[in-house]
Formats: C-alpha cells, structure tokens, sequence
C-alpha cells in the first residue's frame, strides 16, 4: 500500500483530453466515496455523475468564465448534501466535511487509475440544479472535472493557470499551519 505516492501524484491539471469514462470505472469512483469515514456513519454525500456529451454540453453553461478548460471534460461530478442528513453538534455542522473527506477518497483513487480528479468552486449552483435535477433542499459543494491529462496545454488557460500546468503550485510551509501544543501567533 503506497498512498503517499497517490496523494503525491494528484495535480488539478486543466489540459485535459476527452476519455471514454466506463460505469465500471464511476462505480470504481462511488465505492471509494463510499468508504470515507463520516459522522456516526451517516455518509450524507450525494453525486451525480455526468458523462453523457448532451449532458456535458449543457453543464458548460453553469460553468464560470475561467472554467472553459472544463469544456474538455470526459466527467463532470456534482457534489453535493444537506444538513440534516449529518450530525449537527451545537454549531459544528459535519455534512460539508463529511462530503470533503468523500470527495478527497475519490480524487486519490481517480489519480491511481491514471485519472484527473479537479474540484472547482466556478459554477453556477442555480444553474447546476436546473440542468442536474437536484433538489433545493441539497446544498451543491463543488463540481468535480475530470478526464485525462495531456501535456499539450490547453489554449484557453491563463497565463497563471499555464504556469500551474507546467509545475506545481507552492504549497505552505508547514511553519505556517501546525502548532504545537497550543495556538500561537
């Protein structure tokens, strides 16, 4: 078991190109979903699995100006839970985290299947539920692209967006996240 190199593997790539996405491989997906841990086990997630191309074409509408690379997806996922599904402690609502640890399960299996699993937050939830059928009582979370990365990268990107492509974005340094003990400015 090597999920070190998964979780170092994963990239939000946005040069994609189209791929055939098969129901053994969304099933592959969901069961990965399925195994995250959540509170009192009440897995509160929910996704709609989007490959059909008519689908897909209608999808791009809900998608934010910066979001045209998404047009190449072979997957579009939406995400999405409600509140009363999860434990609700005090003030401490758990479905958005319960669904974030569902997704991040999801996004390190697609890697390992050679996958690219990119979570956005430009979309239009409006227009998503329309087009997907979702009802309002559901919050929707995020959109999840995927398809298949290629090293030819797409036009539309910015020129920060080409940048990412070519290497990976800095991450924090852990100086600036972890503590010891206590909280300390």
């Amino acid at each position: 078991m090597d999920v070190i190199h998964t979780i170092e593997q994963r990239r939000a790539y946005r040069s994609l190109v189209p791929i055939n996405i098969d129901k053994k491989t969304i099933h592959d997906l969901a069961e990965s979903a399925r195994l995250a841990p959540s509170c009192f086990n009440n897995q509160p997630w929910r996704y709609v699995f989007v490959t059909e191309k008519k689908r897909l074409q209608q999808m791009q509408s809900a998608l934010s100006k910066g979001n045209e690379w998404a047009y190449q997806a072979s997957m579009i996922i939406a995400v999405f839970s409600k509140e009363k599904d999860d434990c609700v402690i005090r003030e401490r609502k758990y479905h958005q985290f319960d669904l974030g640890l569902s997704v991040g399960f999801m996004v390190l299996r697609a890697t390992e299947l050679g996958l690219v699993a990119h979570p956005i937050a430009g979309y239009s939830p409006k227009e998503t539920r329309k087009i997907l059928g979702i009802p309002n009582e559901y919050q929707i979370i995020t959109l999840v692209i995927v398809g298949k990365h290629t090293q030819k990268i797409n036009p539309v990107l910015s020129k920060k967006q080409k940048q990412a492509e070519k290497t990976r974005p800095p991450r924090k340094d852990l100086k600036e996240f972890i503590y010891f003990n206590q909280y300390r400015e």
